[in-house]
């Protein structure tokens, strides 16, 4: 399955920027809510974990699930709860269990029918579901390593799985907070980082978003205010989605203010 071939090239595309740090960089608060580099490993490893159990001990998942979720309800934060439930793990220890465990699970995807069901936390997905969305959000929560650690990113065409997500929850994002899409999908016209122009919906001057595939796949993780881009928005519907954007599951979250990421 390819899209298990993008993750495990992506995480470790993220684990050579952090591999050479010392322990104690990994502490160091991020532009994302403040997560430290810990917080954000942690995160990504607890949720690797999560979709291995989903795929080959369903039982085992739900246990964890129901845990974790119980842990929250009694007042723990997402990253407290997770720091628990990980026994404190931070620093280089943290890295290598992530970079080790991260071969394993594409490994496992891997060999997987894309259409296999898997538990999560809502509703059943497919295999290929689950784990592009592991891509996603290692690809969304890395982008606060690249940010803090003033290195240029460099993506390749693995991030069209990133944009077909983001082109996949446009209704998601307004109904997510209890609104109606305005209108129809805009027309979306993107360049991939190798040249390739990659489109989605009817061709349209009126309603529009057109530029790097990089910076939609920013817009709709939440890793880049609109604002900070140099896409071109068009119309009220591409305008309102895109001050919304959200391809990630849970709560209706904003935005980054403009000028507070990158």
């Amino acid at each position: 399955m390819q899209q298990a071939v993008d993750f495990r090239e992506e995480s470790y595309a993220l684990f050579e920027l952090l591999d050479p740090l010392p322990d104690a960089d990994f502490a160091r608060a991020t532009g994302f809510k403040g997560w430290t580099l810990n917080n954000i490993l942690q995160h990504l490893h607890f949720l690797n974990v999560m979709a291995e159990y989903s795929l080959t001990d369903p039982d085992r998942f739900q246990l964890e699930y129901d845990d974790m979720r119980n842990r929250r309800q009694a007042g723990g934060t997402m990253i407290g709860v997770t720091d628990e439930l990980l026994n404190g793990l931070h620093g280089r220890a943290l890295l290598r269990t992530w970079h080790d465990y991260f071969h394993v699970l594409a490994e496992h995807f891997d060999g997987i029918d894309p259409r296999h069901r898997v538990k999560w936390a809502g509703p059943d997905m497919s295999a290929r579901s689950s784990i592009t969305a592991r891509l996603m959000e290692t690809w969304a929560h890395g982008q606060a390593a690249w940010d803090l650690l003033g290195v240029e990113r460099v993506n390749t065409d693995r991030i069209k799985n990133v944009a077909v997500i983001g082109v996949n929850t446009f209704a998601w994002t307004f109904k997510n907070r209890g609104m109606e899409p305005p209108g129809p999908p805009p027309y979306l016209r993107l360049t991939a980082p190798s040249g390739e122009i990659w489109e989605w919906h009817e061709p349209s001057e009126a309603d529009a978003i057109t530029g790097a595939a990089e910076q939609f796949c920013q817009v709709v993780t939440q890793t880049r205010n609109i604002a900070d881009t140099s896409l071109l928005v068009h119309g009220d519907t591409a305008g309102r989605w895109m001050e919304l954007a959200q391809c990630f599951a849970g709560p209706p979250e904003d935005p980054p203010a403009p000028g507070t990421r990158g």
